[in-house]
């Protein structure tokens, strides 16, 4: 047996390729194979580590529960192995996975050994747990990828998987009640056998830069971005012909733009044309990127749930699966990033007070008050210790970073830096939803300009939506406190479940597919860890 064992370690150093096709093989007898999987199991070595790792629920399932034999002589492996083979389809990567040590498992069993069949299921039980689970939830623990990504890893029942798949007769059955049934992790899955099918079937040619073209301009160009647009699904056809940028072709350019998160005027400049060259194999790259983001998820996300997408700068509102409101948002600039992280809705702050981080405390106030003590003297409140302090009794020369033991809290009016209003989901990462005095920023296409909470274009919409709920708050009751101009606390009587995602792959209303650039290279940090590779 312990030779076994060592040859068994020697399939995983990468022997020769072999076919996936089954040769007709004769398995040993069920009890004789399951007495070899026993002597495995309970001896002393050490085994190789696809078993080891998972040994105890291997025993628990096979020796106490008494499992019978499921991959040798059922004809299950050759099934198994084709998924792993097609594991691109399930937004996986085949090369991940032992598929070439574990055909020639399969083709290596003697009739006359036991130990070699033993093996070759305990084997293939390993690995289907570890696809398994790679497709539940995920390759990656999401902290190591990203240090703004703070979700934890997902656990899953190892020998829960043994026991479901053994009911199985098909084990792809298992797979695919098994992986996440999450909406939006399934509109991935098909958007990505559209892009996989038009990177093995279209060709895509660059088209070549130049200068911008205007509705109504003429440009050689034209003819083939209409043959893009088409390949798009931008572009139904029509009356367009010739180099002559029509009516037609500019709404179809409008449509890719809004698809692709750029400024949707119609006008065909650098960017439009950068992402129109983009290709399928790289679109179908990302959208497995942001398949491996959701199975991070939690499965259930909330009948009623909130949904911050930080590279569409959008805020939705959820109701059974339903949008029932969407507004536009500020998220963090790229250097003081908003993270992603599942929280709750708790409580609604009307006329906030704004105690200041300590980062711009010290980086951006600090050097304004050594120039001038009073500089915030008339908005702010200064707290030594916790303790309220004057502002002309501080010597600030004499502070900075390491050495500050002030608070600052901006008082409420026009001028704070919340607005009017603020949505708490208590959270060690100090972020939160609010107002804004800087309307102006939500004018823009990519809106990355915050310190790292999320700005809402329309927040007296949902204070009034979320506070009106509340019973004892109709209307007047709500704009007499805002008028007050004092802080004002609401609890939520249920919290809301609200969830801050970065998807730049995802399916828009109608079901349109809708790409967003990666402004916070969070696409390549992934894309690095996936395949081994420095992330910079």
């Amino acid at each position: 047996m312990a030779t076994r064992l060592f040859l068994a370690m020697l399939l995983w150093a990468g022997l020769a390729a072999a076919a996936v096709a089954a040769p007709a093989t004769v398995a040993p007898p069920a009890a004789e194979i399951q007495s070899a999987i026993a002597d495995v199991l309970n001896a002393q070595e050490r085994l190789p580590l696809p078993l080891e790792r998972i040994r105890p629920a291997l025993i628990a399932h096979y020796v106490r529960d008494q499992s019978p034999v499921y991959w040798v002589g059922t004809g299950r492996m050759t099934p198994f192995l084709q998924r792993l083979a097609d594991a691109g389809d399930d937004g996986l990567n085949p090369d991940d996975y032992p598929i070439d040590a574990l055909i020639q498992l399969r083709d290596t069993i003697d009739p006359a050994d036991a130990d070699s069949a033993a093996l070759a299921e305990l084997f293939y039980t390993a690995f289907f747990v570890n696809y398994a689970t790679d497709l539940k939830i995920g390759r990656l623990t999401p902290a190591k990828v990203d240090p703004k990504n703070y979700r934890n890893r997902k656990t899953v029942d190892v020998l829960a998987i043994m026991t479901g798949v053994s009911k199985q007769n098909d084990p792809g059955d298992f797979l695919d009640a098994y992986e996440s049934h999450n909406p939006h992790y399934q509109a991935l899955k098909k958007m990505l056998s559209l892009y996989r099918a038009m990177t093995e079937s279209v060709d895509w040619d660059a088209i070549a830069m130049g200068g911008d073209i205007k509705p109504g301009a003429t440009d050689p160009r034209i003819p083939d971005i209409r043959e893009r647009l088409m390949l798009t699904g931008d572009y139904p056809g029509g009356d367009g012909e010739g180099d002559v940028y029509d009516s037609s072709t500019v709404l179809a350019v409008r449509s890719f733009q809004l698809r692709n998160g750029l400024e949707a005027k119609g006008l065909i400049g650098k960017q439009t044309i950068l992402a129109l060259n983009i290709p399928p194999s790289e679109r179908a790259r990302q959208i497995m990127l942001n398949m491996e983001r959701w199975r991070w998820m939690p499965e259930d996300l909330g009948e009623h749930h909130f949904m911050v997408n930080l590279a569409s700068f959008e805020l939705d509102e959820v109701q059974d699966e339903d949008i029932t409101d969407r507004m536009d948002v500020v998220v963090g600039a790229v250097a003081t990033q908003t993270p992603e992280f599942s929280d709750e809705l708790e409580y609604v702050e009307i006329n906030p007070t704004w105690t200041v981080p300590y980062s711009i405390a010290t980086g951006e106030m600090l050097p304004k008050l050594r120039a001038n003590p009073y500089a915030y003297a008339s908005d702010f409140e200064v707290f030594m210790n916790g303790k309220l302090a004057s502002w002309g009794g501080i010597s600030w020369g004499a502070y900075g970073k390491g050495n500050f033991p002030f608070t600052f809290r901006q008082k409420p009016g026009p001028k704070n830096a919340l607005g009017k209003v603020k949505f708490m989901l208590p959270n060690p990462y100090n972020i939160y939803l609010h107002d804004t005095p800087a309307k102006d920023k939500f004018l823009a296409t990519t809106r990355a300009f915050s310190h790292g909470c999320i700005r809402l274009s329309r927040p007296m919409d949902l204070a009034y939506h979320l506070v009106g709920d509340v019973s004892g708050w109709p209307k007047p009751r709500i704009d007499q406190a805002f008028a007050s101009g004092k802080t004002t606390r609401v609890p939520l009587p249920q919290h809301i479940p609200i969830h801050l995602i970065y998807a730049t792959a995802y399916e828009g209303d109608g079901g349109s597919i809708e790409f967003r650039p990666d402004i916070y290279g969070r696409d390549r940090k992934l894309d690095a860890a996936l395949n081994g590779k420095p992330s910079s």
